[in-house]
């Protein structure tokens, strides 16, 4: 799992400030890729709309539209994520990458079937154009594989490749939306193209990267549904972080600052630009996290392991266990120091620096980007916390942490809607804060007794879980079988009429000349 952070950690060992952005610019696409591209198109957007005198009601029904698809996207696709991702490592551990690109396209062909039927069916009744709508759908298919390539691209180790593909897809959608403007074409449709051209070209790029690194072949592309019965906790671990995360905005559209922009589109923007813009405070945790708690204390995570299974001495797993858990604390709380001085610093300075930006931000914005920056922040800390108790197996205590987050989120900002507007923002930061501390204990008493843990708590018997996703593999494999075997018949059907036809005119041809 933390081989991309040691991958990564030689890029921060080189000298100098260039070498230094490049190393973060690598760690920010590789771990935060189509998220953070999503919300930098968001605020180019509204620059080139800004440049270009787009109206009002055009430039909020785009930023409507683009939230929307990157939302929808990502709680479709945060249900499969951490399973596929186990696969994938269970797949490298066992060096069996044979199975790595058809489970890749397996499970993007179920959620691009069933994004598909969900999101239509959205779009028929929320008021779009045949074309905004078209677009839209298009958009969103895009997010889907891209979302689902990223769990992928992390076992490539061709940085340079992930971050030009990140950079073709800006200056894409940058150049084409200039472009159809001047050219005086619909505002809504030329920049909704644009940003569907840009996620196409990072699309078509990381599917080349991906065959090109692993091995083409056609076993088994539904294998993987079984790690979703297998490891059903971290589906839903998943997807409650994801709903955590982005349920504030949803409920913040349907409350008093929400707008009826078009048909079903609402928005709120003078609370999603705040939140997109603090949403990106939280990159340099998880860029920290990957290229330092991951890779000093993976070392001491595998030593520990080892002698538990090689045989170790009592006395030197106690010594390996108290090291391990030391590094851990350090670095758990180098992490959370470094958070807390980047959003110190964002909220002194964000004042100055935003209202320098053409993004029309008042007080009460001002004051949502602040509280949101220490909601984020939480959040940052408490989902680190609950990657590492994913890493110490405690499935169940990551599910109640992302299940917590995701209520009390909820629940909060639903009873925020009812006060005045300048707490907005609350809601999801009394969330983030419960999750953060509950994480924290949760961690501290099954660190407490590890050892029981490991050995006294697990299976004596390893446990195969057979349920309804195994059993939809089965069918879909059944179902492909089915399918090859009647084109394999048509096609040994047509040679037979072929070479029957052959014949005909072979003994026809013989006729005539006698």
């Amino acid at each position: 799992m933390a081989g991309i952070g040691f991958e990564l950690k030689k890029l921060f060992h080189r000298r100098g400030l260039m070498a230094m952005l490049r190393a973060y610019g690598y760690a920010g696409v590789i771990c935060a890729g189509p998220m953070l591209l999503g919300v930098l198109l968001q605020f180019g957007v509204l620059i080139v709309s800004s440049w270009w005198q787009v109206g009002r009601p055009d430039r909020d029904l785009l930023v409507c539209m683009i939230t929307y698809t990157l939302l929808a996207s990502l709680v479709l696709t945060s249900f499969l994520s951490m399973p596929v991702t186990r696969f994938l490592a269970d797949m490298l551990f066992d060096h069996d990458e044979k199975m790595i690109l058809p489970s890749f396209w397996g499970s993007t062909g179920i959620m691009l079937v069933v994004g598909a039927v969900l999101y239509t069916v959205f779009l028929l009744f929320s008021g779009a154009t045949l074309m905004q709508g078209a677009l839209c759908l298009w958009l969103f298919l895009e997010m889907i594989v891209n979302w689902n390539a990223m769990s992928y691209l992390t076992a490539i180790k061709d940085y340079k490749s992930i971050l030009y593909s990140f950079v073709a897809a800006v200056l894409v959608a940058f150049v084409t939306s200039c472009v159809l403007l001047a050219l005086a074409c619909p505002p809504v449709e030329s920049l909704l193209f644009a940003v569907v051209l840009g996620y196409g070209v990072m699309l078509v790029w990381d599917v080349l990267l991906l065959h090109r690194y692993f091995p083409q072949s056609r076993k088994h592309p539904w294998l993987f549904l079984q790690w979703v019965d297998q490891f059903l906790p971290l589906a839903l671990t998943g997807l409650f972080t994801t709903i955590g995360l982005f349920a504030h905005l949803v409920i913040t559209w349907c409350g008093p600052l929400g707008i009826k922009v078009k048909g079903l589109f609402y928005g709120a923007p003078y609370y999603d630009v705040p939140a997109m813009l603090a949403f990106l405070t939280i990159l340099i945790t998880t860029v920290n996290f990957v290229v330092s708690v991951e890779v000093n204390f993976y070392p001491t995570y595998r030593s520990y392991y080892s002698l538990l299974n090689d045989g170790g001495t009592v006395k030197d797993i106690t010594v390996a266990e108290n090291e391990m858990l030391a590094v851990l604390n350090r670095e758990l709380h180098y992490t959370a120091l470094k958070q807390l001085l980047v959003t110190a610093a964002v909220i002194s300075l964000e004042k100055t620096v935003l209202n320098a930006l053409p993004l029309g931000f008042n007080d009460a914005m001002h004051g949502y980007f602040r509280v949101l920056c220490v909601g984020y922040a939480l959040y940052a800390v408490g989902n680190t916390v609950m990657l590492i108790l994913l890493y110490f197996t405690d499935y169940s205590g990551a599910l109640t942490a992302s299940a917590l987050f995701a209520g009390s989120t909820v629940v909060f900002t639903v009873i925020g809607q009812f006060f005045t507007t300048s707490l907005f923002g609350f809601g999801f930061l009394m969330g983030a804060s419960l999750f953060a501390i509950y994480a924290t204990f949760r961690l501290a008493s099954y660190t407490d007794n590890l050892p029981y843990r490991v050995l006294g708590q697990q299976p004596i018997v390893a446990q195969t879980k057979r349920g309804r996703f195994t059993e939809l593999g089965i069918l879909l494999e059944h179902g492909e079988q089915r399918v090859d075997q009647s084109l394999h018949r048509s096609g040994h059907a047509r040679s037979s009429d072929k070479a029957n036809i052959a014949e005909t005119d072979v003994i026809i041809g013989r006729n005539r000349k006698s």
